[in-house]
Parts: structure tokens; sequence; C-alpha cells
């Protein structure tokens, strides 16, 4: 009862500050350092922090299922994910507004809007330790890291971005690798 208490303060915090500002980019300064959790994706596989180790960079683009801004964004984001080598780069998505055991409406609404944006890439539901790992200090939605296979944050950026600029941004992340 008590995970469950901590998960509903946990949502409601987030909703709070993703309502606050949705579409502004801006580059964020205070990220957390702590990577380690456990996590559900859209298939029910349980995926842990290991999946930064699987490629050299790891785009994390955290979304909401109300967010104009994400969902316009996740088309180009869906092209990105087919255009590199999966030992170079791998894009994980973040449903911020959907936790674990969400109701089979909300997890229809998440996967219907996954499939209508081709954003054909893995898609982690909200966990206590997911929120703890890497939201807690997010403000807004889109907010996307780059994390590479050690785990490291590498860059964030809060706000949406087109296709060509998050290629700019992957490519010149690859080449510092």
């Amino acid at each position: 009862m008590k995970k469950i208490h901590l998960l509903c303060i946990a949502l409601l915090a987030i909703s709070f500050l993703v309502l606050s500002g949705c579409g502004k980019t801006e580059e964020a300064e205070n990220v957390p350092e702590n990577l380690t959790f456990e996590a559900q994706d859209m298939e029910g596989n349980q995926i842990s922090a290991k999946i930064f180790s699987e490629t050299k960079l790891t785009m994390v683009n955290v979304w909401a299922t109300y967010c104009n801004p994400c969902l316009r964004e996740m088309p180009g984001l869906g092209e990105l994910a087919g255009e590199y080598e999966s030992d170079e780069f791998q894009i994980v998505g973040v449903i911020s507004d959907v936790p674990e055991g969400s109701s089979q409406k909300t997890m229809d609404l998440a996967a219907d809007l996954i499939a209508q944006t081709g954003a054909d890439y893995t898609h982690l539901l909200l966990s206590e330790s997911l929120y703890y790992a890497l939201l807690t200090e997010v403000t807004a939605v889109p907010t996307t890291f780059f994390i590479d296979e050690n785990g490291n944050i590498l860059d964030t950026v809060v706000g949406a971005m087109d296709k060509s600029a998050w290629e700019e941004k992957i490519n010149a992340l690859l080449e510092k690798e």
C-alpha cells in the first residue's frame, strides 16, 4: 500500500511539473546521477538500466499522451530510430503519464499514439524506480536525455525539436564518443 501511495504522489508531482510547461526548448543543467531502475515496456517486458550498455548512445525521450509537441516530434524520432546501427544508437521513450498497472483503456491510448506517430522503438511505463532514477528533475515534457553506454547523462534537452535538429545533436554526441 505504501508503494502505491508513493507512486501516486510521484505521479501527482510529475503531472504538476509537466503541466507547468510543454514544448519550450531549453538546455537543462540539473539531472539525476543515479540511473538504477526497473520498468516494464509496453509489451510487459522487464527493462533495467542495463539497456544503456546495449549501445554507444541512448536517447531517452520522456513524453506524455496529452502533449502535442511530444506527439509532433515522435514521427521524426521513429524515423531516426531506424537510421542508425543498433550498437551505435537507440531511442527509448518514457510515457510519463502512463504508470505500470494502468487500465487497459490507458494502455490502448498509449499504444494507439505510438502506432499513429510511427514511434517504433521501446517505450517504458512509469515505475517508482524509473521516476527516482531519471524523472525527479523533469519539469516539462518532452524532456530528452542522452545517455552513454556507462549510464552517464551526456546532455539534456527540454522541449521538442524537429528531426534534423535531433540528428545534428545525435551525430555530434556520437562523434565525441
